[in-house]
């Protein structure tokens, strides 16, 4: 009977695990890009204090705002996952991905 046990419970912990992990992951990677969308910003203070054109500090700026954009649509996807994990039972997931797809409405 332990063995029973513990089998039915390991999907669930290797699913936590999986998760902790993607999570850690996630955290890395948007700091990364966040570290890197800071250096951009930087960048298009230092065109504008140089004299740069205003097409090269507009050029800069969207690709800044796409790297910005691209970092809220990672967060968002964690943010799913997250919340799809955590749900106790299928209408609740369907749940939380309705207020994700609100939330991507309101913000995207």
């Amino acid at each position: 009977m332990t063995k029973k046990i513990a089998a039915s419970k390991s999907p669930a912990l290797k699913s936590t695990f999986v998760t902790g992990v993607y999570r850690r992951e996630n955290e890395k990677d948007m700091v990364n890009r966040l570290r890197r969308i800071e250096g951009q910003v930087r960048g298009l203070v230092d065109m504008i204090e140089t004299g740069r054109s205003c097409e090269e500090v507009a050029t800069q700026m969207s690709a800044t705002r796409k790297a910005m954009e691209k970092a809220f649509y990672r967060m968002m996807t964690c943010s799913l996952i997250e919340a799809v994990h955590d749900s106790k039972s299928d209408e609740q997931a369907i749940q939380e991905v309705e207020r994700s797809a609100r939330l991507l409405e309101k913000f995207a």
